[in-house]
C-alpha cells in the first residue's frame, strides 16, 4: 500500500489565518524573482529568449547570471518576455517612478 496522500487531504486541516500566511508569501515570492527565475515561471526558454533579442543562448546565460546590468539590456529582455520594465525608488513618504529611463517610442 502507498503512503501518498492526496494534496488537499494534506491541506484540509489548515487554519484559515496559516492560510493567509501562506498566500501573503506566495504574493511575497512572486514579487521578487531572479531574472532566470522569471524567465521560467513564464515558460520561455533561453534559446527562445535568444532568438527574439538575436544573440546566441550563452550571452542569455550570463546576463542571467549577472548582478550589474544595464538598463536598456535589462529592459529588452523583460520586454523579450512580454513585459515592461519601470524603476521606482521607494520612501516612507512613497514612491516614485524614474522616468528618465523609460524609453521614448520610436527611437
Amino acid at each position: 500500500m502507498s503512503s501518498r496522500n492526496p494534496f488537499n487531504k494534506l491541506t484540509k486541516d489548515i487554519s484559515p489565518k496559516r492560510r493567509a500566511g501562506i498566500e501573503a508569501r506566495k504574493i511575497e515570492l512572486r514579487e521578487e524573482m531572479e531574472l532566470n527565475e522569471l524567465r521560467r515561471a513564464i515558460g520561455v526558454s533561453q534559446e527562445v529568449l535568444a532568438e527574439q533579442l538575436n544573440v546566441l543562448q550563452p550571452a542569455i546565460a550570463k546576463l542571467e547570471r549577472r548582478t550589474d546590468i544595464r538598463i536598456s539590456s535589462l529592459r529588452k529582455m523583460i520586454e523579450a518576455m512580454g513585459g515592461s520594465l519601470e524603476i521606482k525608488a521607494h520612501f516612507p513618504q512613497g514612491d516614485v517612478t524614474i522616468t528618465n529611463f523609460t524609453e521614448v517610442i520610436g527611437q
